[in-house]
C-alpha cells in the first residue's frame, strides 16, 4: 500500500479500536479482537468486542455507542459491515483498496461522484443510531444546509422507527451515495409489499401529507432479492 491508503487504513482501524476502548466495557474492561486478511485487491480488517453493544437510541448514554468514529469509517472505506446488538458486542468489518487512492488520482475527473458506501446492519434496532451518524458525516462533506440535513435526519429516523416491523428480522442492507452536492439513501431488501407498507407509515394523518416530501425524490424499487426504498437529497443554490 502506498502512503495515502495506508494512512486511511491506520485511521479507520484506530477509530474502531478506540471506540471499543472507550465505550464497549465497564471499568473491568474486556476483550478486543482485530483480524486482517487480503480479499482480492482489498484488505479486510475486522474489529470486534463482546461488550454492551450499540444503543438503539443515539441520544442515550454514551456507553456502547460508536459515535463519530463510525462516520469517519464510513467516509474512508470502500465498504464496511456492522453486526452485533445491545448486550451482544459489536463487530465492524472494513474494506480498503490496496491501490485505490492511486487509481482515483489517475482516473478521476473533476465532478466525478464519490463511490458508494455499503453497510449491513444485522439488527434493525441498530439502524437509527448507525444511519444518523453516517448521514451526518456525509452531509458535512457535501455542505448540505442545516435545513436539508434536518430533513434527511427526520426522514431517516421515521424509516428506522418502522424498519423492525418491515424487515422481519432480516439484516438491512444500506447504501449511501455521496455525490456532487447530494446524498442518496437506499434501504433493503424487504419482503414483497413491505416497501409500500413502509411508505404508508410516512403518511401524516389529518394534513393529507407525507414525510416522503422531505426528500427531493422518494421511490421504491425491486429486484430478485426483494424491495428497496430510495431517498434522494440535494443542496439548493440560488
Amino acid at each position: 500500500m502506498e502512503e495515502t491508503p495506508l494512512a486511511d487504513l491506520k485511521t479507520v482501524v484506530t477509530e474502531a479500536c478506540m471506540n471499543v476502548v472507550l465505550h464497549a466495557y465497564d471499568e473491568e474492561g474486556g476483550l478486543l479482537e482485530v483480524d486482517a486478511e487480503l480479499e482480492g485487491d482489498a484488505i479486510k480488517v475486522v474489529v470486534r468486542d463482546f461488550g454492551s453493544g450499540i444503543r438503539p437510541d443515539a441520544r442515550e448514554a454514551e456507553t456502547g455507542s460508536l459515535r463519530l468514529g463510525l462516520s469517519m469509517i464510513a467516509s474512508m472505506t470502500r465498504k464496511f459491515q456492522i453486526t452485533g446488538g445491545v448486550g451482544k458486542g459489536v463487530e465492524i468489518g472494513m474494506w480498503l483498496g490496496l491501490h485505490e487512492a492511486l487509481e482515483a488520482e489517475s482516473q478521476a475527473a473533476p465532478g466525478d461522484a464519490a463511490p458508494e458506501v455499503h453497510m449491513t446492519v444485522a439488527e434493525t434496532t441498530m439502524l437509527k443510531p448507525v444511519l444518523g451518524r453516517v448521514i451526518g458525516a456525509l452531509a458535512a462533506r457535501q455542505d448540505l444546509t442545516i435545513d436539508r440535513l434536518s430533513d434527511a435526519m427526520m426522514l431517516a429516523d421515521a424509516l428506522s422507527s418502522d424498519a423492525p416491523s418491515r424487515f422481519g428480522g432480516r439484516p438491512v442492507e444500506v447504501s449511501l451515495l455521496d455525490g456532487d452536492g447530494t446524498i442518496d439513501l437506499r434501504l433493503g431488501p424487504m419482503e414483497r409489499g413491505s416497501a409500500e407498507q413502509l411508505r404508508d407509515g410516512l403518511r401524516l394523518e389529518g394534513v393529507n401529507g407525507t414525510l416522503e416530501k422531505l426528500a427531493d425524490d422518494f421511490r421504491s424499487e425491486s429486484d430478485d432479492a426483494g424491495e428497496y426504498i430510495i431517498a434522494h437529497f440535494a443542496t439548493f443554490t440560488d
